[in-house]
């Protein structure tokens, strides 16, 4: 694959030696001959693209994933009709259109890597939605939208994990069942949409989620089902059978944007980008081969299309999320802001590895061509990458919807078969500790969910009652009756408590143990 990037060393950067500072440009189509030759611009020309995906949801990871995949597949001059368009339900998402068009919808996406940052300037997307119903319904039944892409977070989905499917009583669903014709949601829009296109003839277009769930296109199924379902039945069965869900397993730390960010771009690369994307140098999208009317041919540019992605995607969420997931709740009580800081912090590093190796890894099915060995080594040198600067608070976020997908799949295996899981255990008791909102120095802690004021009244009632924190079974379902599960989890909060986190971190990861040795 073409290496569209280029180094830090740059012959328009400031020189020390003669005092020379290149001043700033501002990120637009305009100015692009102005910027330096030897960054990774487009090579071909946006003015003859057109549009093939709506994208909902626009954020940096999309921009540092999906949309790079797109350049590079226009940079060999194909499938040039597959343009995106941005576009967003919320109020908030003005923000991101209002910086993108200041821009011409270009973006800097800025490779953190080791050796040297790389820049690539992406112009995959050519216009964004305003955020007004009407218009992005309009722009919905445009006969060239022929894929709609989301990334709406975890929550989006409206998945209840008591019942294990969709929750057709959350209020925002019940609004678009009975008032078809005027929806709210993201997914009542889309089956507006789809019915109008169905009235004109217009084929339908392929759904296809890009959030870090597991079974994500099932989850946009069942949601766009399920709340046809409550207006028109008759409807329901006809996305069943013509829209095509495909699942996908994406792969690209993207931290949050800040003015930090703003600053490296200015001070390394001489562009003023009113909303850059740091990320990573890796990516990964392996995507499932089920498309409703047609698609780009991603897989030129390293998308794996496959017939079943699923055993790509339980080792990404069990290996790799669920790492996240560990290393994020003690590093935050431990006042460690950074993860490259946490992966060489000797106690945090040893529980992982611990908890990894004999706990998570043995019970993840086989994918096809992948040692889990070297796979977990390479997610370990990407979480090394100090580079990225990916804060450990942003890995805490949403804890509500990520214990259930990324950790406690592993507790029931492990359950099932009758196996360590110690630390698993000890994983949502951390993340019950840090939900107490302060660290162990009392550094106050914002817990990032939207269930905030539900967690830390429990958390804290939970100092006294670890089943307290238990008795939500929209996050824990059947595991919150599970004896075993219940005391692991009790005393491993307790010692938490009684010990500090360091202690109990070091008694996990420095020897034997079972369940009731925490």
């Amino acid at each position: 694959m073409a290496t569209v990037s280029r180094s830090l060393r740059d012959p328009n950067r400031s020189d020390p030696r003669n005092g020379t500072h290149p001043s700033p440009v501002m990120l637009r189509q305009s100015n692009l001959g102005e910027i330096s030759a030897r960054i990774g611009q487009p090579t071909y020309d946006r003015s003859q693209l057109t549009p093939g995906i709506l994208h909902i949801g626009v954020g940096n990871f999309h921009r540092a994933h999906q949309a790079v995949y797109l350049d590079r597949l226009f940079r060999q001059g194909e499938d040039m009709d597959w343009a995106i368009i941005g576009a967003g339900v919320r109020p908030a998402d003005t923000k991101m259109r209002n910086a993108l068009q200041g821009q011409d919808w270009l973006t800097s996406v800025v490779e953190l890597a080791p050796d040297g940052n790389n820049v690539l300037l992406s112009g995959a997307m050519i216009d964004f939605v305003e955020i007004d119903t009407d218009k992005l319904l309009n722009a919905l039944n445009d006969p060239a939208v022929r894929i709609v892409s989301l990334t709406i977070t975890e929550g989006g989905y409206f998945m209840d994990e008591a019942i294990g499917g969709f929750d057709k009583t959350h209020p925002e669903v019940r609004y678009d069942g009975e008032n078809p014709e005027a929806p709210k949601t993201v997914f009542g829009l889309m089956l507006a949409a789809l019915k109008s296109r169905k009235e004109q003839g217009i084929p339908p277009f392929t759904i296809m989620s890009c959030d870090n769930i597991p079974g994500n296109g099932h989850a946009a199924s069942a949601a766009m089902i399920g709340l046809a379902e409550l207006s028109d039945p008759a409807f329901a069965g006809w996305v069943m059978e013509h829209v095509a869900f495909p699942n996908s397993m994406v792969d690209c730390i993207t931290p949050a944007t800040s003015d930090r960010e703003r600053r490296l771009l200015v001070d390394q690369f001489h562009i003023e980008d009113a909303w850059p994307v740091f990320c990573e140098p890796y990516r990964q999208w392996v995507l499932e081969d089920k498309f409703s009317d047609g698609r780009p041919a991603l897989e030129k540019v390293g998308v794996q299309f496959v017939d079943d992605v699923s055993s790509f995607e339980l080792m990404k969420l069990r290996i790799l999320n669920g790492g996240h997931a560990a290393i994020a709740y003690p590093s935050v009580l431990l006042d460690i802001e950074y993860v490259h800081d946490a992966m060489s912090d000797p106690l945090i590093r040893n529980f992982l590895d611990r908890l990894e190796l004999e706990e998570i890894m043995p019970i993840v099915p086989a994918v096809p061509g992948t040692d889990f060995a070297n796979y977990y080594e390479l997610i370990c040198e990407r979480f090394s990458n100090a580079g990225v600067a990916d804060t450990t608070a942003r890995l805490c976020q949403d804890g509500s919807n990520r214990q259930p997908k990324f950790i406690l799949p592993s507790v029931q295996a492990q359950l099932d078969q009758k196996g360590p899981m110690a630390g698993l255990a000890l994983v949502p008791a951390l993340w019950c500790r840090y939900c107490a909102g302060f660290s162990e120095s009392g550094k106050p802690i914002v817990v990032e969910d939207i269930q905030a004021d539900r967690l830390q009244a429990l958390a804290l009632e939970a100092r006294g009652n670890p089943q307290a924190f238990l008795s939500m079974e929209d996050v824990f379902g059947e595991l919150a009756f599970n004896s075993r599960f219940s005391l692991a989890f009790s005393e491993a909060l307790n010692n938490i408590w009684q010990n500090g986190v360091s202690a109990t971190l070091a008694h996990y990861g420095n020897g034997p143990i079972t369940d009731t040795q925490l």
